[in-house]
């Protein structure tokens, strides 16, 4: 691609996300923002208006038109409609969860594979500044635990809290420790939605690491923390306010004194949207690969299935068990 030459960029989905994934393409130099599709008329007007841009009601118009795609849609409308920007030649940039289904997934990687082109997943908290500054001190985690706790909203609702929430930190991990999943132990409840609103996931690697992660969306606050546990070593990630803390043994301590050095790092806040869409156009600019390819996608969302189906068994084995009680 000529090195001024601007990429011919749209947003399928305009809703609360992909509002700002519209605001983000118009301000690249990289790109022309060619217009925001919507079902909706007043979310596409309002969006299109704001970002001075096209608004169109179906997608199909713009196969063959456009060269990068943000799907920004419910979960249940990936698959079809970044299939059909892949078939038509263009790069695709799809929100996570990256399908459905493993086996939707799998199409796309191969699509995007046979086609030559980039396939990058929404995993936004990569770009998270406080998870790029502990990068240099990630070695060999023994043990991880996350909490990512938020308030109840009817957005998001349309897949239960692992696969909108957990599936975050699952990513996280899965690159961090670098090592197969064993073993999953994990429990959960719906609450306010009929879907799972509340999980708990005991995840074993093959290397020997162990994460525990707690995901709430009927939480009274917002939290997102990791913290990880290495041989020599602790660090503590506030993944909202930016914050890393890095508590390291001293090789050798005055009489008294802490055997430990603290350090603590606030960081930029940083705009992991904007840095994930650059990210996206940067791939497609220059054939590297993407920061979170399809595979990665592929991994977060079988193991976010595979907790989903282990709290699915806990709960019917509750319910089994509480008839039988009352029987």
């Amino acid at each position: 691609m000529a090195a001024m030459e601007q990429i011919k960029a749209a947003v399928i989905g305009v809703g609360y996300l992909g509002r700002f994934h519209a605001q983000k393409y118009a301000q690249s130099p990289r790109c022309r923002l060619e217009a925001v599709v919507d079902e909706r008329p007043e979310a596409r007007e309002q969006v299109a208006a704001e970002v001075g841009t096209r608004a169109l009601a179906d997608y199909r118009e713009l196969l063959g038109k456009v060269q990068a795609v943000s799907v920004v849609t419910p979960t249940p409308a990936h698959f079809a409609i970044a299939r059909d920007f892949l078939i038509a030649g263009a790069h695709v940039l799809v929100e996570k969860p990256i399908t459905e289904t493993p086996r939707e997934a799998l199409e796309l990687i191969e699509l995007a594979a046979r086609r030559g082109r980039v396939l990058q997943v929404g995993h936004l908290e990569r770009f998270n500044s406080a998870i790029l500054a502990a990068e240099p001190y990630l070695r060999a985690p023994r043990f991880v635990e996350c909490h990512r706790l938020a308030p109840y909203k009817e957005r998001g609702t349309d897949v239960n809290v692992v696969l909108d929430l957990m599936i975050h930190d699952i990513d996280l991990v899965q690159t961090i420790v670098g090592a197969p999943v064993l073993t999953i132990d994990a429990v959960g409840t719906p609450v306010f939605s009929d879907a799972i609103d509340i999980a708990n996931a005991r995840i074993r690697f093959a290397n020997g690491c162990v994460v525990n992660a707690t995901a709430s969306r009927v939480s009274l606050k917002t939290e997102r923390k990791m913290r990880l546990f290495e041989d020599d070593a602790y660090l503590s990630l506030d993944l909202q306010q930016k914050i890393l803390t890095l508590i390291r043994k001293r090789e050798s301590a005055a009489p008294g004194a802490l055997p430990v050095s603290i350090e603590e790092q606030s960081l930029e806040q940083g705009d992991a949207l904007k840095a994930e869409i650059e990210a996206f156009l940067e791939s497609i600019r220059t054939g590297k690969p993407p920061v979170v390819s399809g595979e990665d996608g592929l991994m977060a969302l079988e193991t976010a299935m595979r907790i989903t189906e282990q709290v699915n068994e806990s709960l019917a084995a509750r319910q089994l068990m509480g008839r039988g009680a009352h029987g």
